[in-house]
């Protein structure tokens, strides 16, 4: 078998985990985004009057058990993000031990 044979499946890997990679990036970068956006309407809302972000009647607590549920799902999310972030770097450290293994 080739060099060649033993390095696709890996290359293949590799360009599945750099996909996942920059994908939580760029969701990782929205979470924060949209944290950065609840923290301030927060503190617009703790001074400022009884509406919540949109318009509703209801105080600062409504907002805040939103947010709570909101950063809950996020959270979950990303850990469910990490999980196929592990997935795919395990399958790339198989397929290097694979690679080696045929070199050796």
């Amino acid at each position: 078998m080739s060099d060649h044979g033993n390095e696709r499946p890996a290359l293949t890997a590799f360009r599945d985990l750099e996909s996942l990679v920059h994908h939580l990036v760029e969701e990782l970068a929205s979470f924060r985004r949209r944290a950065l956006r609840a923290e301030a309407r927060l503190r617009e809302l703790e001074g400022g009057g009884p509406t919540t972000a949109d318009g509703v009647m209801g105080g600062p607590a409504d907002r805040v058990a939103e947010l709570e549920r909101e950063n809950e799902a996020l959270k979950q999310r990303v850990d469910g993000a990490k999980t196929r972030v592990k997935t795919v770097l395990d399958r790339v450290h198989f397929l290097r031990q694979q690679a080696q293994g045929g070199e050796a």
